[in-house]
């Protein structure tokens, strides 16, 4: 059972990446289109403030690379899109996960996601469990996801969900092969949801799934879906 006992969310990580260039609107639109609740992508911001979404957050060719935070918007890749224009193509009727890689994203991160009026279906996820605490102080409206790793835990997994209960921290992000049913129970109990990653073949996903995670991502919309759908109580004839 979830925290919330609602279906899990499917994250399509990068998109139906498996299908479509990661990272691009046709990649967004697909996975939404194939049944992801959710989409996953990587924040930056570039040398005039836009947030745009790409993986490693550098663009041009290998010997002329240049950070994005280093180049204004208009001389990005057409098929890098920003935050804006995948609401603009997508609509709101999704769950967004976003690592923020560059802190200094946040801000405008933020700013475009109230404006779009999501701010409760958005999550920003960060590695330091630092940056994501001074996160909560900047942004109290939207959903905020420690990622991590069990062996990371100086804390323990049941120190580690108090930590991020007291904190305001709303989940917690870990791989597939960290999660036990125990581990989501203590997470639960302390009010924090547990999201899995790296779920890529449907026996990953329902031993995940099987634990009462929160939500999963993928590279595989189909897989993601339908694994999610097993789930659901079969219907009364």
């Amino acid at each position: 059972m979830t925290l919330t006992g609602a279906e899990p969310i499917a994250f399509a990580h990068r998109g139906a990446m498996a299908r479509e260039r990661e990272n691009t609107l046709p990649a967004f639109e697909l996975a939404l289109r194939l049944g992801a609740t959710g989409l996953e992508s990587d924040a930056w911001v570039t040398a005039d403030g836009v947030v745009v979404l790409d993986h490693d957050g550098v663009v041009g060719p290998r010997l002329r690379r240049r950070a994005i935070s280093s180049v204004p918007r208009a001389e990005l890749p057409a098929h890098v899109p920003s935050l804006a224009e995948l609401y603009a193509a997508c609509g709101t009727a999704f769950e967004l996960s976003l690592d923020v890689k560059d802190p200094a994203a946040i801000g405008p991160v933020v700013s475009v996601v109230r404006a779009a009026g999501v701010a409760e279906r958005t999550w920003l996820c960060h590695h330091s469990l630092a940056v994501v605490t001074e996160w909560r102080g900047l942004a109290g409206d939207v959903r905020l996801v420690d990622s991590t790793r069990v062996s990371r835990l100086q804390d323990g997994v049941r120190g580690r969900a108090r930590t991020l209960a007291a904190r305001g921290i709303d989940a917690v992000n870990l791989h597939w092969q960290d999660w036990t049913p125990i581990y989501v129970e203590l997470f639960h109990e302390a009010g924090v949801h547990a999201f899995g990653w790296d779920a890529q073949t449907a026996k990953v996903l329902d031993r995940l799934l099987a634990t009462g995670i929160d939500a999963v991502y993928g590279n595989h919309v189909d897989r993601l879906v339908a694994a999610v759908a097993r789930l659901a109580p079969p219907v009364p004839e």
